[in-house]
C-alpha cells in the first residue's frame, strides 16, 4: 500500500478507533502544520505568482518569515508526540518528513524567485491563510464536540472538498474581477455620493452589520433563486451533493456559483460607500461564518438560535429529508428565513440525511464541473 494510501487511511480513522491520547489528533495537525510550512515555502520562492496583492502587506512585514519558523516546529512537536503516542506511526513519520523537507528548502534561496510583479497571480497565500487558521481551529472543536459522534473529521470525499478550497483560493484574481464587475458598473452609472457620506460617517460596527445584513439579504434571494430555478440548480446541487458536513463541506462550489452569489452579494459592499476596513472586518467574519455553519459541530446555542445562523439551522438546509427540502437559505440571518416563509428548525433535532435527494451528482471535481452542462443518463429500469 502507498504511503498516501496509508495516511489517508488513517486520517479517516472510526473515532471509536481514536480515542483521546492515541495520537491521532496530534499527527492530523502536524501534517496540516507540515503541509503549511511546505506551502509557504514554495510562496516565498515565487512570490509574484503565487501571492495575492490584497494581502501582500502580511509578507512586507515579515509574518510569513515569523509564521513559517513557528508552523515548522508546530509540525515537528506535533509529529514527535504523534510517534509517541500512536502505535500506527504513518501520519507522524510523513508529517516529520515533509517538515525536514520544508526546513531544508526553506535554508536554500532560489535566484528565481524575484523580480518585475506579474500581472498573473495565483492566491496560494490566501488558500494557507485559510486552511491553516481554520483548519486548526475545527479540527479540534470537530474532535471534542461533534453533532455527529460516528463521523470522522477527515470523512469520505474531504480530499475532494480540499481540492475545491484549493481551486476557488488560486482562482482568487478571477473571482475577484468577477466579484467587482457588477459593482463597477452600478458606480458608473448611478450617483449615490451623498448616501455614502452618511455610511462612511457610521462607526465601524455599524457598517459591519449593515453590510452583513444587506448582503445576507440579496444572498437570501440569490440563493433561493438556484433552488428554484432548474438550470442554477444544477450548478448549485454540486454544493448540496457532500453526504457528511463538516468545516470542508461550504468549499463544494461550482466556480460558476461562485462567479454568480459572489457578484451579486457583493453589490451593496462595494456601491454604498463603506470604509475598508468595515468591508475587510465583514470578509473576516464570513470566512469563518461559512466554515462554522457547515461544521460538524454539536453546540445548543438556545436563544442565539433565533437571531443567528447555526450549524444546526445550516445543516437543515443540507439534509435530503422531506422536512428539509428548499428551507433556511440565510447565511447569517434567519429573519429573512422568517419574513419569507422558508423558515424550519426543530427545537432540538438535527435532519437524518444530507445530499440531493435522487443522488444524481457525480463524484469528482472534473464530472461535477461539466454537471451542470450535460443532461443526466436515464437510469436503467429495476425489475
Amino acid at each position: 500500500m502507498s504511503v498516501l494510501r496509508k495516511v489517508i487511511n488513517q486520517l479517516e480513522t472510526p473515532r471509536d478507533q481514536r480515542p483521546l491520547g492515541s495520537g491521532w489528533l496530534s499527527g492530523a495537525l502536524a501534517l496540516l502544520a507540515s503541509l503549511a510550512g511546505l506551502l509557504m515555502v514554495l510562496l516565498r520562492w515565487f512570490p509574484e505568482t503565487l501571492s495575492y496583492p490584497e494581502i501582500a502587506f502580511i509578507q512586507d512585514s515579515g509574518a510569513v518569515t515569523v509564521a513559517l519558523r513557528f508552523v515548522l516546529l508546530a509540525g515537528y512537536a506535533l509529529a514527535l508526540i504523534s510517534l509517541i503516542l500512536s502505535t500506527r506511526k504513518t501520519l507522524g513519520w510523513t508529517a516529520l518528513a515533509i517538515s525536514v523537507v520544508a526546513s531544508l528548502m526553506a535554508t536554500s534561496q532560489p535566484t528565481f524567485g524575484g523580480g518585475t510583479s506579474q500581472s498573473l497571480y495565483f492566491g496560494l497565500d490566501y488558500f494557507i491563510i485559510n486552511v491553516l487558521i481554520v483548519g486548526f481551529l475545527f479540527v479540534p472543536l470537530e474532535r471534542f464536540f461533534p453533532a455527529r459522534s460516528e463521523q470522522t473529521v477527515f470523512r469520505p470525499e474531504w480530499q475532494e472538498d480540499m481540492f475545491y478550497y484549493l481551486i476557488s483560493s488560486m482562482m482568487v484574481q478571477v473571482l475577484g474581477f468577477i466579484t467587482l464587475a457588477p459593482a463597477n458598473m452600478v458606480n458608473a452609472q448611478v450617483a449615490l455620493d451623498d448616501f455614502r457620506i452618511h455610511i462612511v460617517n457610521l462607526p465601524f460596527l455599524v457598517q459591519v452589520i449593515i453590510i452583513m445584513a444587506a448582503t445576507d439579504l440579496v444572498q437570501y434571494w440569490v440563493h433561493r433563486a438556484f433552488h428554484m430555478v432548474p438550470f442554477l440548480w444544477r450548478f448549485h446541487a454540486i454544493h448540496h451533493s457532500t453526504k457528511k458536513m463538516d468545516w470542508l463541506a461550504g468549499a463544494r462550489m461550482h466556480l460558476m456559483e461562485i462567479a454568480v452569489l459572489r457578484s451579486l452579494t457583493a453589490l451593496p459592499m462595494f456601491t454604498l460607500g463603506f470604509r475598508p476596513e468595515a468591508i475587510q472586518g465583514y470578509l473576516l467574519i464570513v470566512y469563518f461564518y461559512s466554515s462554522f455553519i457547515h461544521a460538524n459541530i454539536g453546540w445548543k446555542l438556545g436563544f442565539l438560535e433565533r437571531f443567528f445562523v447555526t450549524p444546526r439551522f445550516h445543516h437543515w438546509h443540507h439534509g435530503s429529508d422531506r422536512d428539509a427540502i428548499d428551507i433556511n437559505y440565510a447565511s447569517h440571518f434567519p429573519i429573512y428565513d422568517w419574513l419569507f416563509g422558508t423558515h424550519h428548525l426543530p427545537e432540538t433535532d438535527w435532519p437524518e440525511n444530507y445530499g440531493v435527494v435522487g443522488d444524481n451528482v457525480p463524484k469528482g471535481y472534473w464530472k461535477q464541473f461539466i454537471h451542470p452542462f450535460v443532461k443526466d443518463k436515464p437510469k436503467p429500469p429495476t425489475a
